[in-house]
């Protein structure tokens, strides 16, 4: 008995939907790499092996961007391949919503990582260079951050200075920071060791830090939900498809 048309339309639409997702996805991995420039002053001062050093992290990074994206395009090539399929279609989507949740800090996540504390008796540490501290953890890798086990980073999170401390997305965080991360343990930390880096930056601050490789990090915190002030589903979208 052939299906009704009621349903493979809603089997084509969550195809669209979960294509389109793959896509997000795909453009958040190529942001989250990307972390921000150096001036060529950055590098005069630095010896023949730190450069080398420089190039083989940025290589690395690259590397494993360049999977990331062969992987989603071949998810994404799969899904579109099977739109026939609805059990495919749905598995599909089933997957890429999991990432797409890790990504956007919606659910709990768990892996080899590292685990950065500083100690800033002081208050020298401010929203910014917190803030320069996650993104080198991105530019390095990180797929999943949290500060003090309560502040869960992802691309709408803001770094505020605050009385007490900073305020991360709407969560305030006091000083011991303690900054986790998903991702390779030897990238990450090589990437806060590098001379010039953010560990110097806030040593020169009278702080102290330390960064430990750990096995397995176990991030439990959610990232605050905001809705949207602006952007709304375009019912264009829904009307165009088959």
């Amino acid at each position: 008995m052939p299906e009704p048309e009621g349903r493979r339309r809603r089997e084509s639409v969550r195809g669209r939907l979960a294509v389109g997702a793959l896509i997000g996805l795909l453009g958040f991995a190529a942001t989250v790499q990307i972390g921000p420039g150096r001036d060529d002053d950055d590098f005069a001062s630095l010896r023949g092996v730190e450069l080398v050093e420089l190039l083989r992290s940025v290589d690395a990074a690259n590397d494993r961007l360049a999977q990331q994206v062969d992987e989603l395009t071949r998810t994404r090539d799969e899904l579109l391949a099977s739109r026939d399929d609805p059990d495919e279609a749905r598995r599909q989507a089933e997957l890429s919503a999991d990432q797409l949740a890790i990504v956007t800090g919606s659910v709990g996540a768990r892996g080899p990582g590292v685990r950065l504390r500083i100690n800033d008796p002081d208050r020298q540490v401010d929203a910014g260079l917190l803030l320069d501290v996650v993104e080198e953890l991105r530019s390095a890798g990180a797929e999943a951050i949290v500060i003090n086990g309560t502040a869960r980073v992802v691309a709408q999170t803001y770094f505020l200075d605050d009385d007490g401390g900073v305020r991360v997305g709407g969560r305030e965080v006091v000083a011991p920071y303690v900054v986790e991360a998903i991702g390779d343990p030897q990238t990450m930390t090589d990437a806060l060791e590098f001379r010039g880096g953010v560990l110097e930056r806030i040593s020169s601050r009278g702080a102290t830090a330390s960064v430990t490789a750990v096995e397995s990090v176990s991030i439990t915190a959610l990232a605050d939900v905001r809705s949207p002030e602006y952007a709304r589903p375009d019912p264009r979208q829904d009307a165009s498809a088959p």
